[in-house]
């Protein structure tokens, strides 16, 4: 029997931020496709109020991994019924809800990282690692993950057959030299995990192009051949802003 719906109507929903998170990333070029795939990647939540509250998050430090929605607000309102995966090079196409596009109809989105600390000494504020979200994210909620029900080791992964393949990256020596005088924890291996996964687009493949990922303070300029990334400098847009 068909479903038979009584009293349809078009509702609008309004949702308001808990927090905006602080995360390495400052614009999307960079940023890992999926969650984890940069574990040295840690953002930060401060809730606001009426949430920053010690009840809040009681009980949420026993779980080692947490889902975080979010609004892709940077391309809010902009979406397309099909896409272009870069997992399938950036040509076919599958429909957006086969799809973990940004460019969705309701801006809606999800990651899973893992919770590495709460602090409730003054407010609350959550730490995450392996984050895949640009900075200044709108996170919407946030839930436990719970392994028994949301661990499913036989399900299909569509046209995603595994994790894709990682550049090697190295450093020259002038990057070598400016990472051992800065003062940020785990930031050679945040670089050597952004640029493992290529972030460059699909169709580039000119090995003589110089890229530029922002990562905190740093626009991290690198070439890439296809097989190794190199990493030539770094400019520290503090000192030198562009």
């Amino acid at each position: 029997m068909p479903a038979v719906w009584h009293n349809a109507r078009v509702t609008t929903f309004t949702l308001s931020p808990l927090g905006y998170l602080a995360t390495p990333f400052a614009d999307k070029f960079g940023i890992p496709r999926q969650p984890s795939l940069a574990p040295h990647a840690i953002g930060s939540l401060t809730l606001l109020p009426p949430y920053n509250r010690a009840e809040c998050v009681r009980g949420l430090a026993d779980f080692s991994h947490v889902w975080l929605s979010f609004i892709f607000h940077e391309v809010a309102g902009q979406w397309s019924p099909t896409v272009r995966p870069p997992r399938l090079g950036g040509n076919a196409k599958v429909g957006v809800f086969a799809s973990r596009s940004p460019f969705r109809p309701n801006s809606l989105g999800l990651s899973l990282v893992q919770l590495v600390d709460i602090d409730c000494s003054a407010g609350a504020t959550l730490r995450f690692a392996g984050v895949d979200l640009v900075n200044g994210t709108p996170i919407v909620d946030i839930k436990p993950y719970i392994p028994f029900v949301e661990s499913q080791p036989a399900a299909r992964g569509g046209f995603v057959a595994g994790p894709p393949p990682q550049l090697q990256v190295y450093f020259s020596p002038q990057a070598e030299a400016q990472l051992a005088a800065s003062t940020l924890p785990h930031l050679r291996a945040l670089i050597t995990e952004v640029l493992a996964q290529d972030p460059r687009p699909a169709y580039a493949d000119d090995p003589t192009r110089l890229y530029g990922v922002r990562l905190y303070q740093y626009d991290v300029k690198w070439r890439c051949d296809g097989q190794l990334a190199m990493v030539e400098y770094l400019q520290d847009l503090l000192e030198n802003p562009l």
